[in-house]
């Protein structure tokens, strides 16, 4: 399988960040420009309101809505934060290193908010979802910093790998590696990319983490709240840092900033994979220029069709998204019912986990697939539909196939949903669904006629119309209401078909050519 990561830069609309898997778009990306609350920021807060019943407090951290911080995303080591940072802001260390002294007891699991918090208290807090809607940013006070092989978690001293390193080998060294070389008091999450890794990259990439903690430190000394003291990378540089790796065989961007920028990245952190990175100068725009363009307006509709003529059809409500599967045409080939059914599942399934990752739907998702009558059928499609969300990044559940053919999943939200309009209004009914009829745009087009013969007195006047409207106007050699309207006004009103003019508009030129206002 072969990747590409494809990258329009707009100066005023932002980075639109496409991902192609064999030529197939699998995700769209959105950066906003001057987007203060990427996940992943570190904000120095103070907070506001706490309610108690919702055992959560709301933080002020410059945004026009006071974030969300509840009770369990405050992190056991708590208190050791609180000290860590009224000792960094009360002195002036040499160095930041997080010793023994600093660390105190894990707080209550199941303990309130009220007990901890208090009104205008200032506290450090990262972005963990983006303002969505028209909530602000969710937070967590359990500090983290990514890296390209790994996390680092302060006021910890756990070392995790991810599930997706399978082999125990492998798993083994990694952790000795990471033993030898982590910081004192500092928790490390081993990532997916750090297989097969040696450990002198792994060393680099956390001397790079610890030298953010560093400069964090330093900002938090004289910060000011409500004020950033880390800022994550932008979504392009972090989507570069978490995704790209061998499977890639091509990142095109249309900006030269943007291409050194990720160019030196990658010969600072994957020398391999510089050259991979191509500067797009195409005449057509990019997006077009490799079919992205088309695969959005197909794929972000209402309907979206799949493999033998299924579709389906994809609706939002305030609650969950609702994804229906219908089998459309397929329905008539073959004569098993249950095997068409199970067939037209399979499909559906894989087109749904490329929808879902394409449009970042996040919270509850039901689908409702096809009845299927066997039970081993049913666990078929599940498995399926298991397997092909394997690769998606977010975190998601799935829930088995009831015997009504519904499926439930949730998936993690993080970010606003990627939306994108495909259908605009119409310029003839402007969205109301309701055109003239013929007969009352005859009625009018005459009323005008009248106007410009009897008032005005002008002569040798044409008239504009669309090519169906035309040809109803001539129908009929003696009958056509163009023949009636000779006889009537006692001049010849030429009819002229136009593609560009709508169905139920017209515009009369007068004999030199210029259109005649009424």
């Amino acid at each position: 399988m072969n990747y590409e990561l494809i990258i329009n830069s707009n100066p005023l609309g932002g980075i639109d960040i496409a991902i192609l898997k064999d030529k197939k778009l699998i995700e769209l990306h959105h950066e906003r420009l001057n987007n203060n609350f990427l996940v992943g920021d570190i904000y120095l807060g103070t907070i506001g309101k706490i309610m108690g019943g919702l055992n959560a407090a709301f933080v002020d951290v410059g945004h026009e809505k006071d974030a969300f911080l509840h009770y369990l995303d405050l992190g056991p080591q708590l208190q050791s934060l609180l000290k860590f940072t009224r000792m960094l802001r009360s002195s002036r260390p040499n160095q930041y290193s997080i010793s023994k002294e600093h660390l105190e007891l894990d707080i209550n699991k199941g303990g309130k908010v009220t007990d901890l918090l208090k009104r205008n208290q200032q506290i450090l807090v990262q972005v963990s979802k983006e303002p969505i809607s028209n909530k602000g940013p969710r937070l967590t006070s359990e500090l983290s910093l990514a890296g390209r092989f790994l996390v680092m978690m302060p006021f910890d001293n756990t070392i995790s790998i991810s599930k997706k390193i399978v082999k125990q080998d492998e798993r083994r060294r990694l952790k000795e590696a990471v033993q030898a070389i982590k910081p004192e008091n500092f928790g490390v999450i081993i990532r997916t990319n750090a297989e097969g890794e040696s450990i002198e990259d792994l060393q680099n990439d956390l001397r790079d983490l610890t030298g953010k903690w560093n400069e964090m430190c330093k900002q938090l000394k004289d910060a000011t709240p409500p004020q950033k003291v880390l800022g994550e990378s932008d979504r392009t540089l972090t989507l570069v840092r978490d995704l790209v790796n061998d499977s890639y065989i091509a990142i095109h961007l249309n900006d030269s900033f943007l291409f050194n920028k990720i160019k030196n990245y990658l010969k600072d952190k994957s020398p391999e994979l510089e050259k991979i990175v191509k500067l797009y100068s195409g005449k057509l725009p990019i997006f077009e220029n490799f079919g992205i363009d088309k695969q959005i307006k197909t794929s972000f509709g209402k309907e979206v069709n799949f493999s033998g003529g299924s579709y389906l059809i994809i609706e939002h409500t305030e609650a969950l998204h609702v994804i229906d599967v219908n089998s459309g045409n397929t329905s008539n080939k073959g004569e098993n019912q249950e095997e068409n059914a199970l067939k037209v599942n399979i499909e559906a399934v894989e087109e749904i986990a490329r929808q879902l990752r394409l449009r970042d739907m996040g919270g509850i998702i039901v689908l409702d697939l096809i009845d299927l009558k066997s039970a081993g059928n049913r666990k078929l499609v599940y498995e399926k539909l298991k397997e092909v969300m394997l690769n998606d990044r977010a975190k998601h559940k799935i829930l088995p196939m009831s015997p009504f053919g519904l499926i439930q999943i949730t998936r993690q939200r993080v970010r606003p949903e990627m939306a994108v309009v495909t259908t605009e209004k119409c310029p003839t009914c402007m969205g109301t669904g309701l055109i003239q009829s013929s007969v009352s745009i005859l009625d009018d087009i005459e009323v005008h006629i009248k106007y410009l013969v009897e008032n005005l007195q002008i002569k040798g006047f044409s008239i504009e119309v669309h090519p169906y409207l035309e040809a109803f106007l001539k129908r009929g050699f003696l009958k056509s209401p163009r023949f009636r309207w000779y006889f009537k006004y006692k001049q010849w009103i030429k009819v002229v078909p136009n593609n560009a003019i709508h169905l139920v508009n017209y515009k009369f030129m007068n004999a030199a050519g210029e259109e005649v206002i009424i």
